[in-house]
């Protein structure tokens, strides 16, 4: 930079003497063409030299002083701008080290000390080169350290009172933002938070009473609600019977959810002589900006915790989702009225289309194929064109699609993904049974080009990840398989349905599999769903034959559970372990966690297996352990009792170790709660 600036100023003093060339230059010319042109422009060439040389002489010295001045008056200047600019500034090198600082600075850090990370813990090992602001705190103040590179060499630092060689030099100065900070959080605990509240049994919890006692009950619900909310300085309004609308400041929220909202156990404590304890399902909406875009994400958070079971919190802030609560057994609705209205509905969609199309998830199991032979046949019922995607039929799965094998069903019945999206046009509809998941479905690609002509049948808790757009959606997570809800359809779809024997037993053989013989969720509707089926003329024996298993299975489910071992006292954890042989890994591995729930003391089992370059989760609890909780933070889901999931691209151990985290995980959080 100096060596430049020397060069410019060279140049300019000694222009004129360049000038002198072009006399020089004419005076040649001149004596090419006559000489006496040439000695005139010679002499001409002398007296400009002369004179330039003389007024050089005597003006040298002028400029150079006046240089000097003003470089010292430049210098006086700049270093009366640094000291007395009243924002905290210093130079420093690129270690933190402290070059110089102004007396705003000074002011602020009396103490003296040779790096910035002494006044700023922060900036330890900071690399001032690869960032530019930096957010600290001094004395309960909140500043911004801004950072920029400073190149200068040995003179331009001058003013500073340095000499020596070209530095690498950093500037920073600090811009004051306690109020702007605090006015932001200010603005952010003022905003306001969108709540619904749905009681999630108020209906069954009424019936549970005598009639006189209804309204009290119902008064000592509201009452609690009150309490609650107002105790948050928050705003309630009863929209119906059982659902109403809060709104409240963010501070509050983040009250409530430091206290994991107390309200869904405070509630329970609600009894006047009712045989079911209450339960509220809580919807939030925030950070949208607009209230009635945090309406609209409340409406959504409420659905998904209903579409979970209820008894619990969803929040959405903006596109993240959290959850409190649902850790209880979902409640089991008596009346079938919503199951009547979804059939009716089902009923409308498929007689709009040419022809409809059925899968489950990938690796389908007796449940979701059983619930598709019950779409079949409502389908088959309205004159439609039916098909079932099925690509890996397993070795559990063969004994029920053999049935299906004969001259009663068309030859493709069961399709492939490539024959499905050939066949799938704008007049179909698809429905989608045991899964409502888009990236967990027998084929994706299907459902993106279904676009809104897809129907959602399923018993799963809904997570993050669902189905949008659905032009029927029938989540019941109190369900206990895709196929009692579906052959609850299929009775309602027209008193003239009536459903052969094959598929009445595939119905059957579905409720069967995912009650683990009604052990597990099996309500009063999952016996009634079994009588209608048995009528129908399912027959046990039959079913029975269709679970029965290889010897080379039986052995490998007993390997499997002699080798599980007990991890934090609670929770039993096993391997079920490839064989070159078997190719029902899965199902042997579900079946090996439901075992390991009789071992007494067990309060939650999980077995892993690798199939098919992936490792499969099958966790299983009896009711004291939420699996789907845990399952979700490993990317699954499921219900309260019985959940799933998947790992790919890693090995066995690390998959054990992400198991035995997020149970220690839940654990923890258990303990704290």
């Amino acid at each position: 930079m100096k060596t430049k600036k020397r060069d410019v100023l060279k140049l300019y003093m000694i222009w004129p003497f360049l000038l002198g060339l072009v006399f020089l230059l004419a005076a040649v010319y001149g004596f090419i063409r006559d000489p006496k042109t040439g000695w005139l422009m010679l002499g001409a060439a002398a007296v400009y030299y002369i004179t330039a040389f003389v007024l050089w002489l005597i003006f040298r010295k002028r400029i150079n002083r006046s240089l000097v001045h003003f470089g010292a008056s430049y210098a006086q200047v700049q270093n009366q701008l640094l000291r007395q600019v009243s924002i905290p500034f210093a130079m420093c090198e690129e270690d933190g080290t402290i070059f110089w600082y102004n007396p705003a600075f000074e002011q602020l850090f009396p103490e003296k000390h040779s790096v910035l990370s002494s006044y700023f813990p922060e900036m330890e090992n900071a690399e001032l080169a690869k960032k530019t602001s930096y957010e600290i705190s001094y004395k309960d103040q909140k500043y911004v350290l801004k950072v920029s590179r400073l190149e200068a060499d040995a003179d331009a630092l001058s003013p500073l009172g340095e000499a020596g060689k070209e530095v690498n030099l950093f500037n920073v100065y600090l811009v004051d933002e306690t109020d702007l900070v605090y006015y932001k959080r200010a603005l952010e605990e003022e905003k306001c938070v969108m709540m619904l509240i749905f009681v999630d049994n108020y209906e069954e919890v009424m019936e549970s009473v005598e009639y006189v006692r209804r309204s009290l009950l119902d008064a000592l619900i509201e009452r609690k609600l009150n309490s609650y909310v107002s105790a948050a300085k928050g705003v309630m309004r009863k929209l119906e019977k059982d659902r109403y609308l809060v709104v409240m400041k963010q501070q509050a929220l983040d009250t409530l959810t430091e206290d994991k909202f107390s309200l869904l156990d405070d509630i329970k404590t609600v009894n006047i002589g009712n045989e079911m304890a209450v339960t509220l399902s809580i919807g939030v909406g925030t950070g949208s900006g607009t209230i009635q875009e945090d309406y609209q994400y409340a409406r959504q958070a409420i659905d998904m915790a209903l579409g979970r079971g209820g008894d619990q919190v969803v929040m959405k802030i903006g596109q993240e989702v959290r959850y409190f609560g649902g850790k209880s057994l979902s409640t089991e609705r008596t009346t079938r009225v919503k199951a009547r209205i979804k059939a009716h509905a089902l009923r409308e969609l498929i007689d709009s289309k040419e022809k409809v199309m059925i899968m489950g998830h990938p690796m389908s199991d007796l449940d979701a194929i059983g619930a598709a032979i019950g779409i079949y046949r409502a389908a088959r019922f309205s004159g439609k064109r039916a098909y079932i995607v099925v690509n890996e039929v397993t070795k559990s799965l063969e004994p029920l699609i053999e049935t299906f094998k004969n001259k009663e069903y068309e030859d493709d019945l069961f399709i492939r993904n490539d024959r499905a999206l050939e066949l799938f046009n704008n007049d179909t509809l698809l429905v989608v049974v045991d899964s409502n998941r888009p990236s967990y479905t027998e084929c994706p690609d299907l459902l993106k080009r279904a676009s809104n002509n897809v129907v959602v049948m399923d018993h799963h808790r809904q997570g993050r990840e669902r189905i949008e757009n659905a032009l029927l959606s029938y989540v019941e997570p109190y369900a206990s398989s895709a196929s009692e809800m579906v052959a609850e359809v299929v009775q309602y779809y027209d008193d003239s349905l009536k459903l052969k024997s094959q598929e009445a037993d595939a119905l059957l053989s579905g409720i069967v599999m995912d009650t683990n013989n009604f052990v597990n969720k099996a309500g009063v509707r999952t016996f009634e769903a079994a009588a209608y089926l048995r009528r129908s003329g399912a027959d046990v024996s039959r079913v029975r034959k269709m679970f029965r298993e290889g010897l080379n299975d039986y052995m490998l489910r007993a390997e499997t559970v002699s080798h599980a071992e007990m991890y934090l006292d609670d929770f039993m954890i096993g391997i079920c372990p490839t064989r070159p042989y078997n190719q029902n890994q899965t199902t042997v591995a579900a079946q090996a966690a439901n075992e390991l729930l009789e071992i007494r003391g067990v309060k939650a089992s999980f077995v892993l297996t690798e199939y098919e370059d992936k490792i499969y989760v099958s966790a299983r609890s009896i009711d004291e352990v939420n699996v789907q909780v845990i399952m979700e933070k490993l990317g699954g889901g499921g219900h309260l009792s019985m959940a799933g999931a998947q790992f790919e691209g890693i090995p066995m151990t690390e998959a054990m170790d992400r198991v035995k985290a997020a149970l220690s995980e839940f654990k923890e959080e258990n303990q704290e709660h």
